[in-house]
């Protein structure tokens, strides 16, 4: 038996296709994002966030949707798409969520800055 699919206003309308892609992401995160995961999972911040979560025609890293966040963790693919990132950015923004980005290198040398720095927006 199939999962449904939750209500429209946390998923922002993904289709069936984006949430088994979200799936197989959160099975195969990247060194940065299972040590930032680490740290998200299980309400540590007093809010709950999700990992690799459908937001319409994307997914984010991490999203929480009390605080209408999303923590992107950028590796260096990122340098070489920046306008196709701008336009993913600009669309999950007009729906009032915040998007923090945070770059590999952050996460591995200060990830007590990074957590810091998501505390003081939550």
């Amino acid at each position: 038996m199939k999962k449904p699919i939750p209500e429209r206003s946390m998923f922002y309308g993904a289709t069936p296709s984006i949430f088994k892609r979200a799936a197989r992401l959160r099975n195969n995160m990247t060194p940065a994002e299972k040590l930032m995961w680490e740290k998200l999972r299980k309400s540590q911040l007093g809010v709950r966030f999700k990992a690799q979560h459908p937001m319409g025609r994307y997914i984010v890293d991490f999203y929480c949707h009390q605080a209408r966040l999303v923590v992107e963790i950028d590796g260096l693919i990122h340098n070489y798409h920046k306008e196709e990132d701008q336009q993913r950015i600009d669309y999950i923004k007009k729906d009032g969520v915040t998007v923090l980005r945070i770059r590999n290198e952050e996460v591995f040398e200060n990830l007590e800055g990074v957590l810091e720095k998501i505390k003081r927006f939550l």
